[in-house]
C-alpha cells in the first residue's frame, strides 16, 4: 500500500539552524533513485520534536511535490497531545501526504485504552492510511497485543512500525491483518520471515538498493540471498548504534558528500571517535571507497 521499503528521512539543517529545503528535495530524489519506494517526514530522525509546526508543513509540502507520483509520503503527526496531533494530521492531509505515521503518546505514558483512544481520534482526522508506530523503547509504554488488536478495528488504521524485537508482537500484528513493517533496520528479515512487508527505515539513507534487494529476493523465494545481504549489511546496522538517532546518519551522509547539515539541540554533532567509527563501517560496506 505504501511500499515495502520506506526511509525516515533526514531533516537538511543549513549553517544558521534554518531548514535546507534544497537539500532535504534533493535528498527526498536520491531516496527515491536508491532503492525506497517512499519517505516518512518529520519522524524522529527528521528531528521532529525542534520542528515548528510550520516547518513540518513546508517540510510535508515539498515531499509531496519532490515525491510525486515516484512514491509515497508518509507525514509523522504523533506527538503526546492528542488535539495537537489532529491539528498535524488535518493540515498534512490537506497537503496531499499518502499516509500518517501516529506513535505512541510519549512521556506522559497513558494507559492501553488511552493509546486506543488518541489513535483513533487522529485517525478520524483523515481517509489516509494511518501507521501506528509501536516503540517502547522511547515513550516507555509497550503497546500490548490487546492493544494492536483493538487499533486493528479501526478503519484507516492500515499498518504497525514495529521497533521491539518480539516476533510473538510481530506474528500477532499480521495476525490482524495489518502491514507490519520493521521499525529497527535489523529486523527486516526476521519480520519478512513471519509475514512482514519490509521496513520504515534509517540506514537506507546510505544502503536503500541492498535493502530493497534483500526484500526483493525474499519476496522471490531466494532466502540465502536475503540472509547473505543481511550479513553484508550488518556495519550499516552497527552506524546507528554509535550515537543516538539521527546524529550517526547524519554523520555517514556527510562524509558521502550530502549537504544535510548539522543538528538541532540538544542533539549533537558525532565527534571525532563516533565519526571515525562511522567512517569505518562505510569503509566496510564499499562506501568511502566507491565515493572516492
Amino acid at each position: 500500500m505504501l511500499g515495502e521499503v520506506l526511509t525516515a528521512i533526514v531533516t537538511p539543517f543549513r549553517e544558521d539552524g534554518s531548514i535546507d529545503l534544497e537539500a532535504f528535495r534533493a535528498l527526498c530524489g536520491f531516496l527515491l533513485d536508491n532503492g525506497s519506494d517512499g519517505i516518512v517526514v518529520a519522524g524522529t530522525t527528521g528531528e521532529a520534536p525542534t520542528l515548528t509546526d510550520e516547518e513540518r508543513f513546508t517540510l510535508f509540502e515539498a515531499a509531496v511535490d519532490s515525491v510525486g507520483e515516484r512514491g509515497t509520503v508518509v507525514a509523522g503527526t504523533g506527538t503526546y497531545s492528542t488535539a495537537h496531533s489532529i491539528h498535524l494530521t488535518e493540515r498534512a492531509h490537506e497537503l496531499g501526504v499518502d499516509g500518517v505515521l501516529v506513535v505512541t503518546p510519549y512521556y506522559n505514558k497513558p494507559p492501553q485504552r488511552g493509546i486506543v483512544a488518541h489513535v483513533e481520534a487522529v485517525g478520524a482526522a483523515t481517509d489516509r492510511p494511518v501507521v501506528f508506530y509501536d516503540i517502547p523503547s522511547r515513550v516507555v509504554v509497550d503497546a500490548e497485543p490487546e492493544t494492536i488488536s483493538r487499533l486493528a478495528e479501526i478503519e484507516n488504521v492500515r499498518a504497525v512500525k514495529q521497533a521491539k524485537p518480539s516476533i510473538e508482537a510481530a506474528r500477532h500484528v499480521v495476525a490482524c491483518g495489518l502491514d507490519l513493517y520493521a521499525g529497527d533496520d535489523d529486523l527486516i528479515l526476521p519480520f519478512l520471515e513471519v509475514g512482514g512487508v519490509g521496513g520504515i527505515c534509517v540506514h537506507t539513507h546510505v544502503v536503500g538498493p541492498q535493502v530493497k534487494e534483500l526484500v526483493s529476493s525474499y519476496r522471490a523465494g531466494d532466502v540465502e540471498r536475503a540472509h547473505a545481504l543481511d550479513e553484508e549489511l550488518r556495519p550499516a546496522i552497527e552506524i546507528l548504534k554509535v550515537q543516538t538517532n539521527p546524529i550517526a546518519i547524519k554523520k555517514a551522509l556527510q562524509l558521502l558528500g550530502h549537504e544535510v547539515g548539522g543538528l538541532r539541540l540538544p542533539l549533537v554533532e558525532a565527534d571525532e571517535a563516533e565519526t571515525a567509527e562511522i567512517r569505518d563501517c562505510l569503509e566496510r560496506l564499499g562506501l568511502l571507497a566507491a565515493v572516492a
